[in-house]
């Protein structure tokens, strides 16, 4: 005979299995990670970490332009840079030494980069990323990160669903 409690643990474990078929502790392990460096960031600079922010710190260094070399972005530019280097090395260990190794996407190059440019013109107009406000933005309990955050995750369903209803695959 199964318990009340047994059919929900059943319910439980496959919707689990569904919505995360490679395993949770892989994910779980990366928000302790993210959320340990953005108190770490925090704690150290009393600056909310994001990483578009770096996309206009970074330009300081080769452009002249009174935008890119505000003073808070000279001030902290280098460790941004390290931040976002970090990010991607990070991935980079990640995919080399735990997962499938090296590329990991089946999706052209020129595409990546495409969707990185807007991103970085999409956060800067949106006045920060997913990183900043999904991460930094929620946990202080920001309004602002909280419609922004609602705002990305409708329009990247929305984006999602309509290109699999056109049928364009990577």
């Amino acid at each position: 005979m199964i318990g009340q409690f047994d059919v929900l643990t059943v319910i439980g474990q496959a919707s689990l299995a569904g919505l995360f078929p490679r395993g949770i502790g892989q994910y779980a392990i990366g928000g302790v990670l993210i959320g340990l460096g953005v108190s770490i960031i925090y704690l150290g600079t009393a600056i909310t970490p994001g990483a578009s922010t770096f996309f206009e710190s970074t330009l300081s260094y080769v452009s002249k332009i009174p935008r890119f070399n505000r003073a808070k972005y000279l001030a902290t530019r280098d460790w941004r840079l390290v931040f976002t280097l970090s990010m991607v090395a990070g991935a980079a260990v990640y995919a080399l030494l735990l997962g499938e190794g090296g590329w990991t996407t089946d999706v052209q190059p020129w595409r990546l980069l495409g969707g990185g440019v807007l991103v970085g013109v999409g956060t800067r107009i949106g006045k920060g990323c997913t990183s900043g406000h999904g991460i930094s933005g929620l946990a202080s309990l920001s309004r602002t990160s909280f419609a922004n955050v609602a705002t990305f995750m409708a329009v990247a369903i929305g984006t999602a669903l309509s290109m699999q209803a056109l049928g364009v695959t990577p």
